[in-house]
């Protein structure tokens, strides 16, 4: 367990499961409630909930694959256990297990036991229906941002996913981007081929491989970082397209292009 103090009155502590998922338990100042994100693995959940002496209220999903609700039946038994109050807000668009409240682009959620609120964003492209939350400059986008990376196209397009990443890359540069898994130093090894010349992806590379040598998250990163190093949310860098139109053989005139070329090679690299 990792923990940060993200805002004045937001905790942000970052629970491990499996090879490489982050599930971020969300809990302010005012008391011991907590929230938590994307809870794939139920029992890594409660561990923490139990070591820290906090009560879980709400769970916050951000889309329907396993790896992020598998948790939920069993958190969900475990609150009625202790009778517990227990909100689960989801997509509306998705089948989420249990969801109470369903979520898209117009809603907010009001926690109000840990008192945060949170806008919801809609980010097709990983699925179709997959939403991230944002709270206090604090960015819980599931698998559509990573580290130098972005979510695979099971569902949607990529133009979906170009506008997706790029709603995101429009917040403000000191947005926190809580992602749930650590796949930077992957990530990093297919953007340095993409672009081998940019000087802070070098830099930045050179950390990450430091961090995961001591076994450091590199999670959470900043919209700023992601945007000089990150390959998917520079599509209209010109050095982006021709690494484009040299792997492609094609000639590349615009970034939703861009784009398609370099997620359907970092789908094979």
């Amino acid at each position: 367990m990792q923990q940060t103090q993200s805002s004045t009155n937001m905790k942000v502590s970052m629970i491990k499961a499996f090879s490489d998922n982050y599930i971020w338990a969300i809990s302010s100042n005012l008391g011991h409630n907590m929230a938590l994100v994307d809870p794939g693995d139920a029992n890594v959940c409660i561990e923490f909930i139990e070591q820290q002496k906090l009560q879980l209220s709400s769970i916050l999903i951000t889309h329907h694959h396993a790896d992020h609700v598998g948790g939920i039946k069993k958190l969900v038994d475990y609150c009625k256990s202790k009778q517990w109050p227990l909100t689960i807000y989801g997509p509306e668009s998705e089948n989420i297990p249990h969801c109470d409240v369903a979520l898209n682009e117009s809603a907010k959620v009001a926690l109000t036991d840990l008192d945060l609120e949170f806008d919801v964003i809609d980010l097709p492209g990983h699925t179709s229906g997959h939403i991230a939350y944002l709270s206090q400059d604090n960015l819980f986008c599931g698998d559509t941002l990573f580290s130098g990376g972005c979510g695979r196209l099971f569902e949607g397009t990529p133009s979906q996913m170009l506008g997706s990443l790029e709603k995101l890359s429009a917040l403000p540069e000191h947005t926190q981007v809580y992602c749930a898994h650590e796949y930077t130093q992957a990530n990093l090894n297919f953007a340095l081929s993409v672009e081998p010349d940019n000087t802070e992806l070098v830099d930045y590379y050179n950390q990450v491989i430091q961090k995961r040598e001591q076994d450091i998250a590199t999670i959470p990163t900043s919209i700023m970082l992601e945007r000089k190093i990150n390959p998917f949310l520079r599509c209209n860098e010109s050095s982006l397209m021709t690494s484009a139109a040299e792997f492609s053989g094609e000639k590349v005139n615009d970034k939703l292009q861009t784009f398609t070329i370099i997620r359907a090679w970092k789908d094979n690299f």
